[in-house]
């Protein structure tokens, strides 16, 4: 947001045609789930004139939030003190007119909004709490829903206040808004006696009880569930036209709620893209600005692309500041990508670059091991089969290391990777980020307390009828019994603790061959996860060894891979390795 005297008198919806005009021929330069946004914008608006098509453009209803919001006042800063009000960038204008102009043409939601949900997804400083505080007063004040309930949820309340805190003071510095609409300024609530409209702050998961019209929650990404997200949505149905915003940046919990929203909505929206369409269920708004997985990241267009308020409510120095010191520090280039990019970061001094990894994958490879048909593809090829079992209440890790069929991998003929990942249902039910992706079926889940290691050795029986499985690299830390019966089946069982000395030759070369796509694995979201968890930190002698940073981040099955790697290399350039226990 910038500023602009006196009350705004603006063709919002043509400046949000025109915005969207501007992103494909790329006169703004945007990403590519916001170039994708905008062609299907300007594709529903053409195909709005058919009667198949079940969504109209209401011009009217596009405009009144923006016409509303450029009525607040700043709340801090130079703006603030010159009393200047808020005037919208033509990005913030095309947001709202997508999300309140579109409607249903018919049946029993006709002429209410077609988009229930709003995923905004943007870089620090880029004016989203302003927005998210007039939107809030604009869902309690004037969007016509009696008794209207408006929250601002957080995981703690220094940080639920980042919305109300500005919607309150714009109540009681504007005071014909006040007076309007007839609200009171209560300590923790804005109030309108006369219906019961209120807009108050919530924490964590406030439980049931509430009948919400709106739903504010800032920096979605450091939610670890969503308790408060699905309390919110639950209290909703006896709403006409609710809507949830869910507004954040970039962060590092790849196995929180948020990303894996991100993830559906891109899929969603790639499926999309070019004109195709929606689905006829798809309510949700979503709108990410970050940069695409080609641009190099220490690039000023870069920042341009990611950061849409550049130049207005951040300014191109500080982020150029913080670009330079990203690249002469590495320790501060995760933070820089997270909070100035976009870009999701799992460990702030992650060792793999993750952005690597991602293209790596290859949609022949089976993310589902029980998918036969793909894996026979790779019946009877050489495998290195490797075991991490340190955990029996968690992750117990199998790792499948398949070498190139040449003397050296190349990117037509790389390393192939695949993986398993063991848990009880015990584990699963007390960790919410697991839940989706056994339901995916990407799991292999043991009743009880505790994993199952019999089906951790039926798994190994299978890979070596299957695969010419030459090695089954082990740590010893609790394999004593599995290994003694593999022993016995005649298996080719091979110790490798985990060490320095061990890991960090196969550490390097692993992240070297990732970033030369020199290995290829299933995309699957568990490994990227622990992938990303990985941290590291040279010692005197330049080693590294993977480490997690904190406790419920996992590793195991990366661990488990740089054993195999271990392995695999040591066959290669023996002379570079040395393995106590071997």
């Amino acid at each position: 947001m910038s500023t602009a005297p006196g009350l705004p008198s603006r063709d919002y919806v043509a400046v949000a045609r025109q915005y969207a005009a501007d992103v494909i021929s790329g006169t703004i330069p945007a990403g590519k789930q916001i170039r994708l946004q905008c062609e299907r914008f300007v594709s529903d608006l053409v195909r709005s004139a058919s009667d198949d098509f079940p969504y109209r453009f209401d011009e009217a209803k596009a405009a009144r939030p923006c016409r509303f919001i450029e009525r607040l006042p700043h709340t801090k800063g130079e703006w603030a003190r010159q009393k200047k009000r808020l005037t919208l960038e033509p990005w913030q204008i095309w947001n709202l007119a997508c999300v309140f102009g579109w409607l249903h043409k018919a049946g029993p939601q006709a002429v209410t909004r077609r988009f229930r949900r709003w995923l905004l997804v943007v870089p620090r400083k880029n004016g989203k709490s302003a927005i998210a505080a007039g939107v809030a007063l604009f869902m309690m004040c004037a969007d016509g829903e009696f008794g209207a309930e408006v929250y601002s949820g957080a995981t703690n309340e220094r940080q639920a206040w980042e919305v109300f805190r500005p919607a309150r003071l714009m109540v009681q510095r504007l005071k014909p808004l006040k007076a309007k609409f007839g609200i009171e300024v209560l300590a923790k609530t804005l109030l309108i006696p006369d219906d019961g409209s209120k807009f108050e702050t919530i924490i964590g998961d406030p439980g049931d009880g509430q009948s919400p019209s709106c739903s504010i929650h800032d920096e979605y990404h450091e939610h670890v569930d969503d308790a408060q997200v699905d309390t919110m949505i639950t209290g909703m149905g006896a709403r006409t036209q609710p809507l949830q915003l869910l507004i954040t940046t970039a962060g590092e919990n790849l196995a929180g709620p948020c990303y894996a929203m991100i993830l559906e909505q891109r899929e969603r929206l790639n499926g999309i893209g070019h004109g195709g369409g929606p689905p006829i269920d798809d309510d949700t708004f979503f709108a990410e600005y970050t940069v695409d997985e080609d641009d190099d990241w220490k690039s000023e267009a870069a920042l341009v692309k990611a950061n849409p308020n550049i130049g207005i409510s951040v300014s191109r120095e500080f982020l150029l500041a913080r670009l330079r010191d990203a690249i002469a520090t590495p320790r501060k280039r995760a933070i820089y990508k997270t909070k100035h990019l976009n870009l999701w970061v799992a460990a702030k001094a992650a060792f793999f670059d993750i952005e690597a990894w991602r293209r790596c994958a290859d949609d022949t490879i089976p993310v589902k091991f029980a998918e036969a048909a793909q894996l026979e593809l790779l019946a009877g090829r050489r495998c290195i089969l490797s075991l991490d079992l340190a955990s029996k209440i968690d992750i117990a890790a199998i790792e499948y290391l398949f070498p190139p069929l040449g003397d050296r991998p190349t990117k037509d003929d790389p390393y192939i990777r695949l993986g398993r990942y063991f848990l009880s249902t015990k584990a699963v039910e007390d960790t919410s980020s697991y839940q989706p992706w056994d339901a995916q079926g990407l799991l292999d889940v043991s009743y009880g307390n505790i994993t199952d290691f019999e089906e951790i050795e039926l798994a190994i029986d299978e890979a070596r009828k299957l695969f010419d499985v030459e090695t089954i690299a082990y740590d010893p830390a609790q394999a004593t019994m599995l290994v003694n019966r593999l022993v016995k089946e005649g298996a080719p069982v091979l110790e490798v603790k985990p060490n320095v000395i061990n890991f960090s030759d196969p550490m390097k070369m692993l992240d070297a061959y990732m970033k030369a796509e020199q290995i290829r694995h299933a995309g699957c979201p568990v490994m990227e996860w622990q992938v990303a968890n990985v941290v590291a930190q040279l010692d005197a002698k330049d080693n590294v060894y993977p480490r997690k940073p904190r406790i419920e981040a996992k590793i195991d099955n990366p661990v488990a891979l740089i054993a195999a790697f271990a392995v695999a290399l040591s066959g290669e350039e023996a002379d570079r390795f040395v393995y106590n226990g071997i």
